[in-house]
């Protein structure tokens, strides 16, 4: 490993409300305010302290970052925020982590506030709009209105069903996913979904748009999330054990990628694409000198259960094509060779655009996480289809 390119920024505190669904009727500036005092009684700073503040989800959906630090009494001096939408997690991490290796901030506070549940009309019948797909292009999961594609789900629903056919895939294999995080989520106190599911309850539930079925599909909730960071040598001195960003990558782009598809299998596509991933040549186990097979838990974002499985093979868990496969008998539970979202992920916990599962590998690192806990759990990786990625370790070697 090279040290010049390894992060020396840790997550110090986190804070985060229960994840819910339609009742929480607050302001957003209540809920991020709340979820920031849990983040700094963690960690024990106070909030003069706070010095940087990224924002995840703007408005319309969430509050700018010049409302959120008047509201929340913060006076940074650093500031910057995200697009209005989802799958940023990584992205605003990275950002907070050049921002304190570049001294622009000493004590950084990310706040990603949910309100999902108010726009569960996006892409219903009557309200086929939506404001992000008025962008030159069309919106940002491929929602093409003139060819009837809506929602997400549409974009997801023709990768996967690209992807069983090319491999030969038997579609009930998914059912894996969709069951092993709910397991999880049972555990897990914060988590929405609390009744079990079996693979008989998963075969049962309806085709949204086929080949997925509702139980494939993430669970829109209400919650507040918020990430304290700073430099390693002053978060050792603080409450918590400090979590180390060991290293990291930012998200792919071009004409090959598809946001909620594997690489190769994007709709927009005039050829076909020989999808050969990078797995441990990946930038984020080189810079950080490990491979795969050292990872102790993976988190994705998972907003469909096939993007686990596109996961898996874009960073060398898995051969491509074989992941469906490789995760059975409870491979990636608890208890499994490698354990998968064990907050119960954006299917089970609630869709958080990757906070929750963020705060699952600090809980992890930490030792923290109660009955899901992982033995020894030294290394963690967050990482989504799209490619982007963040090493955690609790400790910097």
């Amino acid at each position: 490993m090279d040290p010049r390119f390894l992060s020396s920024v840790a997550i110090a505190g986190i804070g985060s409300l229960n994840f819910t669904r339609g009742v929480l009727d607050e302001s957003v500036a209540s809920l991020a305010n709340q979820a920031v005092v849990k983040a700094l009684d963690d960690c024990g700073l106070e909030r003069k302290q706070l010095d940087g503040l990224l924002v995840h989800i703007g408005s319309p959906r969430g509050l700018d970052y010049d409302e959120m630090a008047t509201l929340a009494a913060l006076n940074t001096r650093f500031s910057s925020q995200t697009w209005a939408h989802g799958r940023f997690c990584g992205t605003v991490l990275q950002h907070a982590a050049m921002a304190l290796d570049h001294g622009l901030a000493d004590y950084l506070v990310c706040v990603g506030t949910f309100v999902n549940t108010r726009f569960t009309q996006h892409g219903t019948t009557g309200f086929p709009g939506f404001a992000e797909n008025l962008r030159e292009g069309g919106g940002p999961h491929a929602e093409t209105l003139h060819a009837g594609l809506a929602a997400p789900i549409g974009g997801t629903a023709m990768a996967t069903q690209r992807y069983l056919h090319k491999y030969g895939i038997d579609r009930s294999k998914l059912a894996a996913v969709a069951v092993g995080q709910r397991k999880s989520a049972l555990l897990n106190p914060l988590a929405v979904m609390k009744q079990p599911m079996t693979t008989a309850d998963y075969n049962a539930s309806p085709y949204i748009v086929e080949p997925l079925r509702r139980l494939d599909c993430s669970i829109s909730v209400d919650t507040s999330v918020a990430v304290i960071l700073t430099r390693a040598d002053r978060a050792k001195d603080l409450k918590k054990p400090p979590v180390y960003l060991r290293s990291y990558q930012g998200i792919a782009a071009g004409p090959n990628e598809f946001v909620f598809g594997q690489r190769g299998l994007g709709i927009n596509q005039s050829e076909e694409y020989d999808y050969q991933p990078l797995g441990a040549g990946e930038p984020v186990f080189q810079v950080g000198g490990v491979t795969p097979a050292d990872i102790d838990t993976l988190h994705c974002y998972d907003g469909f259960t096939p993007h686990v499985l596109w996961t898996l093979e874009r960073f060398g868990f898995a051969p491509v094509g074989e992941a469906a496969d490789w995760i059975q008998n409870g491979r990636i539970e608890l208890g499994g060779e490698l354990p998968v979202n064990t907050s119960g992920g954006h299917l089970s916990e609630g869709h958080s655009n990757g906070w929750g599962q963020t705060m699952e590998i600090v809980r992890q690192l930490r030792a923290d996480a109660g009955p899901r806990q992982i033995p020894n759990c030294r290394l963690a990786l967050w990482g989504t289809t799209f490619g982007d990625a963040i090493l955690y370790g609790n400790d910097r070697t």
